[in-house]
């Protein structure tokens, strides 16, 4: 007798991402890959974890290898307490979470503030990641309206803001459009969260990426009460490490840790550990201007690439930071066509529908420079722009008949 399988209906409404599809197809080593979002292997810093490695097996291999406390490793969350102390805000370890990823943060949040129906207010477009991992917990998502400098305070009007369990939020260099919300902004959005009394999400995965060095003061530090903290060590060291964390007010921490305990009891003790150790003697701080060095470098190549090769119908972003630019082709072309194209002339990047909780907006994509050497960006770029251009000069054809 064969087993009847029933799945729930939770399971059923379950989507692959688009990025991670697409990602199968740029394993093979004829693709010029624009397309995920991951950070450059050459900031890896391998000697470093190698040393910090060595360092926890010979001074406390056992501690290493053993279960933990939900919570976190206790030195590594007062090391991120102390860094997100700033600005006049004092930040206490008991309100950080330490979780596997920063990824498993959204699921956290999903789970404990979303009920079916609940209204979560999200970016126009969003992180993808977010959006996957909130829908699985079926919320109304309404859209806050954006522009090239982020979320539209202005339009966060007492209506839109009504009912809201929360906003959710990359003011850093977002992923998708690689914009970050000017300090006006920032405190603007915290000043009228705050008296609707809806809870801001901060997801901040990119701050430190900024090219030039200087960083704008977080939401959190504008207000810790209201506002919760994502941050995570994927982008300044190595996402292979799958470490995260939360920064909350301590009535909702406890929350997630009891949500964490049911989801893995806690984040692996190794790598905790691990970290801690390569974070010490101010490393990061050394570290981190090399990664936007080399960032800055890419994208500089990459927009070079665009002037060149793009046509003046397509318009794009200049990140000051991050691992994004977003591209905006005349409304009536389909980016997803368009990446069939590409991926036969061996050539991948992101259409930017998915980032879209609602009225996806098909003309759009995104286009990821950290990971591809010089002279493939330039090659691939050339052939991009050709097929942009054959699409923009199609699409126009076709409007001057209809």
């Amino acid at each position: 007798m064969t087993t009847h399988i029933t799945i729930s209906k939770r399971a059923q409404a379950l989507t692959s991402s688009a990025i991670r599809e697409i990602l199968k197809v740029t394993e093979r080593p004829e693709v010029i890959s624009f397309a995920g979002g991951l950070p450059s292997p050459a900031t890896f810093p391998i000697e470093r974890m190698k040393q910090a490695t060595d360092k926890v097996f010979a001074e406390c291999p056992h501690a290493a290898l053993q279960y933990g406390p939900t919570e976190g490793f206790t030195p590594l969350r007062e090391w991120i307490a102390a860094r997100h102390s700033k600005n006049g805000v004092t930040i206490r370890p008991s309100q950080v979470l330490v979780v596997t990823g920063s990824q498993q943060a959204l699921d956290l949040l999903g789970k404990v503030l979303i009920d079916e129906g609940s209204k979560v207010l999200v970016e126009t477009p969003s992180y993808l990641g977010a959006l996957q991992a909130y829908s699985l917990f079926q919320p109304a998502f309404s859209a806050m309206e954006t522009d090239e400098q982020g979320i539209v305070t202005d339009a966060l009007t007492p209506e839109k803001l009504a009912g809201a369990r929360f906003m959710y939020c990359l003011p850093n260099f977002q992923n998708p459009t690689g914009r970050r919300m000017p300090l006006e902004r920032r405190q603007e959005l915290v000043r009228k969260a705050t008296e609707a009394g809806v809870l801001v999400v901060e997801d901040d995965p990119y701050g430190e990426l900024s090219y030039q060095g200087e960083q704008l003061p977080s939401l959190l530090s504008m207000n810790p009460d209201n506002v919760v903290y994502m941050g995570s060590f994927s982008k300044v060291l190595a996402p292979g490490l799958r470490l995260g964390y939360i920064i909350a007010p301590e009535a909702l921490l406890g929350k997630l840790v009891q949500a964490k305990q049911a989801a893995d009891l806690h984040t692996p003790s190794f790598s905790q550990r691990i970290v801690y150790e390569a974070l010490q003697d101010n490393f990061l701080d050394q570290h981190i201007p090399k990664i936007r060095e080399l960032y800055s470098q890419q994208c500089n190549l990459m927009l070079d690439a665009l002037d060149k090769y793009f046509p003046a119908q397509a318009k794009w972003n200049r990140p000051a930071g991050g691992m994004f630019i977003w591209v905006t082709l005349p409304a009536g072309i389909d980016t997803g066509v368009l990446l069939q194209q590409a991926i036969e002339q061996h050539v991948a990047f992101v259409p930017g529908a998915p980032f879209y909780a609602t009225a996806p907006q098909t003309n759009t994509l995104r286009l990821s420079f950290v990971t591809v050497p010089a002279e493939k960006i330039e090659s691939g770029m050339k052939t991009l722009g050709a097929l942009v251009t054959a699409a923009v000069a199609a699409n126009s054809a076709e409007t001057t008949t209809a």
